[in-house]
């Protein structure tokens, strides 16, 4: 009589979790809506969210110039900075994991500064500027920014995974990844000491990061991308969670593990490598993101928190997007300088909690 009271208590509160779990993520697909025509509205011109609704649905408007402004320019901003949070999040959230560090993520390892000095091979060294690379070349040039980031990406994060098998402690191995973070910017800077006025002023304006200037060819570039790196990440949920538990018990479970960080490290490269190219190097939101959805859902179980991450880091992007466009009347704010200082309190919270809990986030 004993056992069956607890499966039924057991059931009870399972059926509670998962009950809570689909209304989280109602309510995040709602804000993630609401964020997509928030974005979609407001800017130098504001357009009314029932107006932003019809051009959508392909209805007429009051005016056609709203209609010009939403689909060339707006709707391949707003689609951009979704792609960008959600691979942004999802990498910092592969990260954490690999490294079993809380701070861990595509800005705070270097892995964006290793994309960065990828994207500043092509674009220093080239004879074109950045808006002539990213649209005249068309593919090609498109194509050569991805590989150049994400080889960088690769490069930084292969460096570090070899680098944390000889080094336990987690704060030593964020201090190594700041250093190959800052030897990857001294590249950078001896690039832009010889390079020309014009090509340096585009580097500084692509380093501010933007979801800007992506058009919708880019777009066609860019979504396969980050859908092949987020279905790789999806894949690697079973794998995340074994690894969480330590390699020993990995391998216990017929994982390999070699395999398992070969994949890590293809998707978390080709997500931040891909954003970094077109976006320019994003800062924060891959730390803050994972870190969000453990706290909202309170587990560690990756077949929830990559789907969360997903959606939060999309609600963050275009949450950060929008704040940029509106803080200050008619001036765009530099995209990092918000994402900034959305992530900061998160990031300072983690550190608080890492040193009042000394263990890995739960």
């Amino acid at each position: 009589m004993l056992i069956k009271k607890h499966e039924v208590i057991n059931k009870f509160l399972l059926w509670k979790f998962i009950n809570k779990k689909y209304l989280i993520f109602s309510i995040l697909l709602l804000c993630l809506i609401l964020a997509f025509l928030l974005d979609l509205g407001f800017g130098a011109v504001n357009i009314p969210i029932h107006e932003v609704m019809n051009i959508l649905l392909g209805q007429e408007t009051e005016k056609t110039t709203w209609t010009n402004i939403i689909l060339k320019f707006r709707l391949p901003k707003a689609l951009t900075a979704t792609l960008a949070g959600a691979a942004l999040g999802v990498s910092g959230l592969q990260m954490q994991t690999l490294f079993k560090n809380p701070l861990a993520g595509p800005f705070v390892l270097g892995i964006s500064s290793g994309a960065s000095l990828g994207v500043a091979l092509v674009l220093l060294t080239a004879s074109l500027t950045v808006p002539t690379l990213l649209t005249d070349l068309g593919m090609i040039g498109d194509f050569s920014l991805v590989i150049a980031a994400s080889f960088g990406a690769a490069s930084v994060l292969g460096l570090m995974l070899v680098v944390s098998r000889r080094v336990q402690d987690t704060m030593t191995l964020l201090i190594l990844g700041l250093l190959f973070g800052y030897a990857t910017s001294a590249m950078v800077s001896i690039l832009l000491q010889f390079s020309s006025q014009e090509r340096i002023q585009s580097y500084i304006m692509w380093t501010f990061g933007s979801f800007t200037g992506v058009t919708w060819q880019q777009l066609a570039i860019l979504t396969p991308v980050i859908c092949v790196g987020l279905l790789i990440a999806v894949l690697q949920s079973k794998s995340l969670n074994a690894l969480l538990l330590g390699e020993s018990y990995a391998r216990s479970l017929g994982l390999t593990v070699q395999k398992t960080r070969f994949s890590v490290i293809s998707s978390a490269s080709i997500l931040a490598g891909a954003i970094t190219a077109f976006c320019g190097p994003i800062a924060f939101l891959g730390v803050a993101i994972p870190h969000l959805c453990r706290s909202l859902f309170n587990t560690s179980d990756h077949r929830i928190l990559i789907p969360s991450v997903i959606i939060m880091g999309a609600i963050l992007a275009l949450f950060a997007d929008l704040v940029s466009q509106i803080l200050i009347n008619q001036m765009v704010l530099p995209l990092n300088a918000i994402t900034a200082l959305i992530g900061t309190p998160i990031v300072t919270w983690v550190i608080l909690q890492r040193n009042s809990r000394k263990s890995f986030p739960s």
